[in-house]
């Protein structure tokens, strides 16, 4: 069995989402938001989001995480500070010594609902139902979750390669 850590990075809300992974068994452990106060500093809120992404990774000791890439928006203020996030979330794991891969939105819904163009209701209706315990409250949480779902498939198709197990 394996742990795996997705993160959804944001500036404001940063979801986030664990699972235990055994052969092709995924099992809810945790989710949920690290959220930072729009009023205080950028580099403030990148501190409280560290210091939440650390927490976890000591509290849960996952052995891998996966990331969810950015995508670039008109406003380019706002991509900037998403990238500030996102630079966070994958710096927490690596400090750690925990592999992380990093995964586009159209790869995360492809692996969770099947379609790249899925929506975000029909991406946490399937992560509620691959992930029934999971106790979503926000689509952040639900977006990690299936970004730790996309790299459980993932991680599962390049050990079968590896191992060069053919799939039928």
């Amino acid at each position: 069995m394996v742990r795996l850590l997705g993160i959804d990075p944001g500036l404001r809300f940063t979801g986030w989402g664990i699972i235990d992974v055994a052969g092709n068994r995924l099992c809810h452990v945790a989710d949920g938001v690290i959220a930072t106060d729009g009023d205080v500093a950028v580099p403030e809120r990148l501190r409280c989001l560290h210091d939440g992404l650390m927490e976890l990774v000591h509290r849960f000791a996952p052995a891998e995480a996966a990331v969810e890439e950015t995508y670039v928006n008109r406003n380019g203020a706002s991509t900037l500070k998403l990238g500030y996030a996102r630079g966070v979330a994958l710096l927490v794991p690596a400090l750690a010594g925990i592999a992380v891969s990093e995964y586009g939105a159209m790869a995360v819904k492809r692996a969770v609902v099947g379609t790249g163009a899925a929506s975000k209701e029909q991406v946490e209706m399937m992560v509620r139902r691959l992930l029934p315990a999971a106790t979503i409250k926000r689509a952040d949480a639900s977006d990690a979750l299936a970004v730790a779902i996309c790299h459980a498939h993932h991680r599962a198709s390049a050990l079968r390669v590896a191992g060069g197990t053919r799939m039928a």
